[in-house]
């Protein structure tokens, strides 16, 4: 319920970014996530990919999916934000019944369904397993966040009892483990995830807590990590896993301005993800190879525009960047101007 509220405030708190602005001011966001978790990587390839096409697209680093979804919804130039579908399912389920809900989310469509994100519990060694959370101090995510909601669900559903939830985000609660003043804290993030591996941390101390209980799998995805993902787990470990999605907003390009250059942002976008997804999965962030643009999310619909860059015949009006039809030195341009000038003379 409190995770309801805070997101019904939030949509009706953000001004209504529909409306239109001259093409000098246009321009592109996603919103993803920390500076050290997978969505912002994500985020940062989808970017790189914008740029083979002499397209900009600003990644944006926020709380989470909460924040993502409101933003995708609600804020200004904001085209783009990838949401855990837990959060989706949550949504959805209160959408039925609450008409705040269903304003809220009203327009809000899929862009791609991505890869599982894990389910991480990182826990002094005494933690055995998830019953073990109970009277401990436990970190559970930032309000506007999908670990928040996750860590919430997670426990709720096995009716473990903390000691206390710690609104912090995974970032901060990581000092606050090593240093002995948490327990343990919850972090959603696909493996391998930048937090745990350019951080040190004593394997002898502290590991990830297994998560296999048979309650969860009616909401969640069964999952493993490798032993040697991350230097202090050698052994692997058997978890579970919620999808990340990538959502967009249904435009109008009837509307105004606004709306027409947002949905051919889209369809730019949509139509690049979808022919160099072999690239992405090359050189991206490895969380690519496991995208599955077929998984998706029960109840919501794929947004107009996302489908447009999708049809065969769709022709981006991209181009590529001027440095790639440049020489080595960036001068065959000026070259060919002057052997033209020249053969006049």
């Amino acid at each position: 319920m409190m995770f309801r509220q805070a997101f019904v405030a939030a949509t009706m708190l953000t001004a209504l970014a529909l409306t239109p602005v001259s093409a000098a001011e246009f321009e592109k966001n996603i919103m993803t996530g920390g500076p050290q978790g997978t969505y912002i990587q994500i985020g940062r390839d989808i970017a790189a990919l914008g740029k083979t096409c002499s397209l900009t697209l600003n990644v944006k680093e926020s709380a989470g999916s909460l924040e993502n979804f409101v933003g995708v919804r609600n804020s200004r130039n904001t085209q783009f934000g990838i949401v855990q579908s837990d959060v989706l399912e949550y949504l959805k389920t209160f959408e039925a019944d609450d008409l705040e809900v269903q304003q809220a989310v009203r327009g809000v469509r899929i862009m791609y369904p991505l890869y599982n994100e894990e389910i991480h519990v990182l826990a002094r060694t005494d933690v055995k397993d998830m019953g073990d959370l109970a009277g401990k101090k436990v970190a559970v995510g930032v309000k506007d966040s999908g670990t928040f909601l996750t860590s919430s669900l997670v426990l709720d559903i096995l009716q473990v009892k903390t000691g206390e939830r710690v609104p912090l985000n995974p970032d901060a609660a990581l000092p606050k483990l090593l240093a002995g003043e948490i327990d343990a804290f919850f972090y959603v993030a696909g493996a391998p995830a930048a937090l745990f591996k350019n951080n040190p941390i004593d394997g002898a101390k502290f590991h990830l807590v297994p998560i296999t209980e048979a309650p969860l799998l009616a909401t969640y995805t069964p999952s493993r990590i490798d032993g040697g993902t991350y230097a202090f787990q050698k052994e692997p470990v058997e978890l579970i896993a919620v999808k990340a999605v990538m959502m967009t907003y249904d435009y109008d390009v009837k509307r105004n301005a606004y709306q027409r250059e947002s949905c051919k942002a889209v369809s730019e976008f949509s139509n690049l993800i979808l022919n160099n997804l072999d690239k992405l999965q090359a050189s991206g962030h490895p969380k690519w190879k496991d995208v599955d643009l077929t998984a998706l999310p029960p109840g919501w619909q794929v947004g107009v525009c996302v489908k447009a860059g999708m049809a065969l015949d769709y022709k981006p009006a991209c181009k590529a960047p001027a440095a790639a039809d440049q020489g080595q030195d960036g001068n065959e341009e000026y070259l060919n101007l002057l052997k033209q000038r020249l053969k006049k003379q």
